[in-house]
């Protein structure tokens, strides 16, 4: 197991570094010297580095003074405001001092679901990193809503991941791991060193971890791995508050869990499919649909379809679901919702004379399909 650890780290060129707003920043604002410890290691690793980072809450809270973390979208934004330029302020102070270059990047997920504003994130981020520059990635606060929130960073982490064909993905908190459980209650609870393949055995031991405060905690992060691993990313969660650890886990020794490469890879723009695109409606398949798109490879015809939820237009991502409301798979839909309320049901060879056009025989092309 050793051996996987070293060659994946070893081999590996450009890292995406998550890094928790437990990790840098408290009630009182930012830990400056916890951001001066995290710049001396990052400036050592022999790497391109891109860092998504939390904390710009934390920070405006404590620059407010303020005890407790806003609940309101309102106040929420004006304290990321107010906390987003204190943040850059302490990475730039801190790894000016190694003679590091940082840029900060504030994006929602509208920027990266739109594939030109895809395309134009990934080209500037490039760019950045060919002038040996660290871009420091945070969610902008100050405008998303939920409509167009990542939900966390950890879920940020993955897309950019994906968005810079990244190599690693290492998720830094105040935990040392996942522990086989809940180490707050349990003193035979151990640290998991590798994990090969997530099962739901996992997955339930990250639900039941209540180590973590913030938005995320252990399931997301272990979600995040999941995600990542789906695209041939291997992922580490470490304890980013413990000095050395970043040293100690690019030496390849024991740190934190580590969490190897799926078998299953989905392809970049799957990935993007099935994780950045948000689905804006919903399609009820029959049996008959369901078993040809799991064990036929089909793509979805209209006349497999029963109902429609939502309002959506053609190009964007729907999920589908079988009747007992079970989500089988996320597509990209060749016609808008308006439209298949018309074909539904119906034979493709009809879709031309019901509507009068044709884009498509197909609703969701196999191709633009991603099975859940």
């Amino acid at each position: 197991m050793d051996n996987i650890r070293k060659e994946l780290i070893d081999s590996s060129e450009r890292v995406v570094i998550k890094i928790g707003s437990t990790v840098l920043a408290s009630r009182q604002g930012i830990n400056q010297m916890m951001i001066d410890s995290l710049a001396e290691e990052i400036s050592g690793i022999k790497k391109e580095v891109v860092i998504v980072s939390s904390g710009a809450i934390a920070a405006g809270m404590g620059r407010l003074s303020l005890k407790d973390r806003p609940k309101e979208i309102r106040l929420k934004q004006a304290v990321a405001a107010v906390g987003q330029s204190r943040l850059m302020w302490a990475y730039e102070k801190s790894f000016e001092t190694y003679g590091k270059k940082v840029a900060q990047v504030l994006l929602t997920r509208e920027d990266l679901s739109d594939r030109r504003r895809y395309l134009y994130a990934k080209n500037t981020l490039e760019t950045l990193i060919e002038f040996g520059v660290i871009p420091v990635i945070n969610e902008n606060d100050t405008v998303a809503v939920d409509e167009i929130r990542f939900g966390d960073n950890d879920t940020l982490a993955v897309m950019v991941t994906n968005l810079l064909q990244a190599d690693l993905l290492l998720i830094l908190s105040d935990v040392d791991g996942l522990c086989t459980s809940d180490p707050r209650s349990d003193s035979n609870a151990k640290l998991i060193d590798i994990i090969t393949d997530i099962t739901p055995q996992i997955e339930r031991i990250a639900g039941e971890s209540s180590t973590i405060e913030g938005t995320g905690g252990m399931f997301s992060k272990v979600q995040a791995a999941k995600k990542a691993a789906q695209m041939g990313v291997a992922t580490a969660i470490i304890n980013g508050t413990r000095p050395g650890s970043l040293r100690d886990f690019f030496e390849s020794r024991e740190v934190g869990t580590f969490f190897a490469t799926g078998k299953d890879r989905l392809s970049l723009r799957k990935h993007w499919i099935a994780y950045t695109l948000k689905s804006k409606g919903t399609l009820t398949i029959d049996e008959g649909a369901k078993r040809a798109i799991l064990k036929g490879g089909k793509s979805l015809l209209p006349s497999g379809i029963t109902s429609i939820e939502g309002k959506f237009g053609v190009g964007d991502a729907v999920s589908c679901q079988d009747e007992s409301r079970k989500k089988i798979v996320k597509g990209i839909v060749n016609y808008s919702s308006e439209d298949l309320n018309k074909i539904k049901g119906m034979k493709s060879s009809e879709i031309e004379k019901t509507l009068g056009y044709k884009y498509d025989d197909e609703v969701i092309h196999r191709d633009n399909m991603v099975i859940l």
